[in-house]
């Protein structure tokens, strides 16, 4: 936890912004495996972790707007719980280290929900990403079978929005350690695959990585040879020579601030001529948009510049043709660059992706894309100091999307296919890196990892030498 002040100016901004009601935060319980006692690595809900701190489930949190106060329920340890896990802090002694004055039992939260509904009090609740919370929230409210997203608090998303997106100095500090945990994770992969090994033994090594860091994996890993299957989370493969590695995992720091960087190099210890001519092309792009990164520019703009680069290098290999900036604004990028060029990221991997990207990542005035790849553009507002996110364009051959494609002449003007068609078992190729929007441009968060062709060729030589 942050000092208790830091909540405390987190709940009275959020007083501020709306004005009026009772909000309602709801942390996240134990969740089952496979039978009620066997549960999985407990995560606390980042957004009362951000107003409450509070890692340890079974709480729920109140903030009165109208009247000033502040409420944090839970129930106090029983015997049976301190036998089995030892004992905890009391439900007293979570509210101080939250800065909370008002602590109850979970009994009485439903009767001060019940009084605030007597007299028409607005109850602002956050869209629910668990059936627990749904069922909660039904039972407490009165809400029906409807979209959640339509019965949650637009006032409290974007005052949420508003507060989350502007990273503090001791925000970015936790973020930070989360990726140098990162590269640590990264570097252990790329300096130990080999031809013969297994991609779960890779898994198992950056976990390891992760976890002796006092911290966790922020999302499940992709370490793939198949990498053109975007959020590839199997590892049956045995590696092979001549193959690419595809490594996107990101590490969560003890305080659950987000890492997120992807590398993709050879199983040998070299690229071979394909391999680096794709590879050069992606770079290209990741620079062109890094350089780009400042207060004021639309990330919409920033994604569709590093789509025209990465058709300008596609033509070079021969795979497209024609105007660059045509093929994009027709679309036909998206044969090999299916998704978008990056995301927000702080105690979500993709930061409050459970609000609704268009509240997340647009604005009224600028509304997401439904057109293919584009809509998958999850920031696209423009960039303002304190923002932190990633960049990472990539290029996917993918034989299904491709055949899918030629059947019918798609972009046609645009795409050699017959050149496309002798790259079907290429795979895929990503790379990532996190960056704080600044006064002034951005910078890059982290310790360094391998990057370029000659600094990738480095390190695998000097693993397989």
């Amino acid at each position: 936890m942050f000092d208790r002040q830091v909540y405390i100016d987190r709940r009275r901004k959020l007083r501020t912004q709306l004005g009026s009601g009772l909000v309602l935060l709801l942390g996240n319980d134990n969740s089952s495996i496979n039978f009620a006692d066997n549960h999985y690595p407990f995560r606390q809900d980042s957004t009362f972790l951000y107003y409450f701190g509070v890692n340890q489930p079974g709480l729920a949190g109140i903030v009165d707007v109208d009247n000033d106060q502040e409420f944090l329920f839970g129930n106090e340890p029983e015997l049976i719980s301190v036998i089995w896990e030892g004992s905890k802090p009391s439900l007293h002694e979570l509210a101080v280290k939250a800065g909370v004055e008002n602590f109850q039992s979970f009994q009485h939260l439903d009767t001060i929900i019940q009084e605030a509904r007597s007299v028409h009090r607005k109850v602002h609740f956050l869209p629910p990403y668990r059936p627990e919370h749904e069922n909660t929230l039904k039972n407490w409210l009165g809400l029906q079978d409807t979209s959640w997203q339509e019965q949650a608090s637009v006032e409290l998303i974007k005052a949420v929005v508003n507060q989350r997106s502007y990273k503090s100095e001791e925000e970015i500090a936790e973020i930070e350690k989360a990726v140098d945990t990162n590269v640590a994770m990264q570097l252990a992969v790329m300096r130990s695959a080999q031809a013969g090994m297994k991609e779960t033994e890779l898994l198992g090594l950056l976990s390891q990585v992760a976890l002796s860091n006092e911290g966790s994996t922020s999302f499940p890993p992709i370490v793939t040879v198949d990498g053109q299957i975007l959020h590839n989370n199997s590892y049956h493969n045995t590696l092979a020579a001549g193959q690419m590695l595809l490594c996107d995992c990101g590490a969560e720091s003890s305080t659950h601030y987000a890492g997120d960087l992807t590398r993709t190099f050879p199983v040998n210890a070299t690229f071979d001529t394909r391999q680096r001519e794709i590879y050069e092309v992606i770079l290209n792009a990741h620079q062109t948009a890094i350089d780009d990164l400042r207060p004021g520019v639309l990330f919409k703009d920033i994604h569709l510049l590093a789509c025209e680069k990465l058709v300008d290098g596609l033509k070079g290999i021969g795979l497209m043709r024609g105007d660059s900036q045509e093929a994009v604004q027709a679309g036909a990028h998206a044969l090999f660059f299916q998704c978008g060029l990056g995301h927000m990221m702080g105690l979500d991997v993709h930061d409050m992706e459970n609000l609704g990207e268009q509240f997340v990542g647009y604005t009224p005035e600028l509304t997401q894309s439904t057109e293919f790849g584009l809509r998958s553009l999850r920031l696209g507002r423009a960039l303002e100091p304190g923002f932190v996110l990633t960049v990472e364009p990539g290029i996917y051959l993918i034989p299904e999307l491709i055949d899918l494609w030629r059947s019918t002449h798609k972009n046609s003007d645009f795409i050699n296919y017959d050149k496309v068609e002798t790259y079907k078992d290429f795979g895929g190729i990503r790379m990532e890196d996190d960056f704080l929007i600044t006064s002034e441009g951005s910078r890059q968060l982290g310790s360094s990892l391998p990057l370029t062709v000659a600094e990738i060729e480095e390190v695998r030589s000097s693993s397989l030498s």
